[in-house]
């Protein structure tokens, strides 16, 4: 692996599935679930049948529950 290479594979942005993402946000999964549906998180990143979820994403999620305080 070259230095290039190895400095944007350590930027990588997490891919938490389902149960990692409401664990975040210290919900249960289907209130995750029902805020994904009503906008208030963000649609998944779809890989195959597999739901994921930018780590970032969730993380401005948080930030703009604080900002709303």
């Amino acid at each position: 692996m070259t230095n290039s290479t190895l400095s944007t594979a350590t930027n990588i942005d997490p891919l938490p599935e389902v149960r990692e993402a409401a664990d975040l946000l210290s919900i249960s999964v289907p209130t995750f679930w029902r805020r994904v549906a009503d906008g208030s998180i963000p649609k998944p990143i779809k890989l195959g049948s597999a739901s994921r979820w930018a780590q970032s994403d969730i993380l401005t999620v948080i930030d703009q529950a604080k900002a709303r305080r």
